[in-house]
């Protein structure tokens, strides 16, 4: 087996880039990646999506690799999610809610490091309101929310605060069909 058969193909969702002071061109970012011998970066969008391919195979390795790169290189810690392209195909895949997509709304999904236990993911589902509801499958958050993204209230409930959720960083189910038709991700 040669060594470019051995590659994987993954996408960094980085949490928090061009946010407030944390501002990054993308092209920078690329070569952050490139730095880490990763090899075939793109950017996707100025959210933090950074495509590559890699040799290794453990997330949580590459995560904390990523992360403390990042931390020293730009003077802040960047919170890092990887997930493989088939991984990030079958999320696209999951029907989370038998309702669909809101008519004035969307479907988000928060990629965790680990599963949520399941007190707090019951606990979490148990929040739910009108607009809001929540369902979790592995590492991934599915949301759905009914109106604007910016009017809600339930990340800032006291029920939801009260379950000091672990860090996630969220992506919405259009952007990431997009992602995946941009670097032809295994069909869905």
């Amino acid at each position: 087996m040669g060594l470019h058969a051995a590659m994987i193909r993954c996408v960094a969702f980085l949490r928090g880039i061009n946010l407030g002071k944390r501002r990054l061109p993308m092209a920078e970012l690329k070569r952050h990646f490139e730095a880490l011998d990763f090899a075939e970066v793109a950017t996707f969008i100025a959210s933090g999506n950074v495509v590559f391919t890699t040799g290794a195979r453990d997330p949580a390795r590459l995560e904390a690799r990523i992360e403390a790169h990042l931390a020293m290189a730009l003077g802040y810690s960047v919170d890092t999610f990887v997930r493989r392209d088939e991984e990030v195909a079958a999320v696209l895949a999951t029907k989370p809610f038998a309702d669909g997509v809101p008519e004035n709304g969307g479907v988000y999904v928060s990629f965790l490091k680990q599963p949520l236990s399941e007190a707090l993911a019951g606990g979490l589902v148990a929040c739910a309101t009108p607009a809001d509801r929540f369902c979790l499958i592995g590492r991934e958050l599915y949301w759905r929310r009914v109106g604007g993204v910016a009017d809600a209230e339930i990340w800032h409930s006291p029920a939801v605060r009260a379950l000091k959720l672990p860090t996630m960083t969220m992506r919405n189910m259009t952007s990431l069909r997009k992602l995946a038709e941009k670097f032809g991700f295994s069909r869905c």
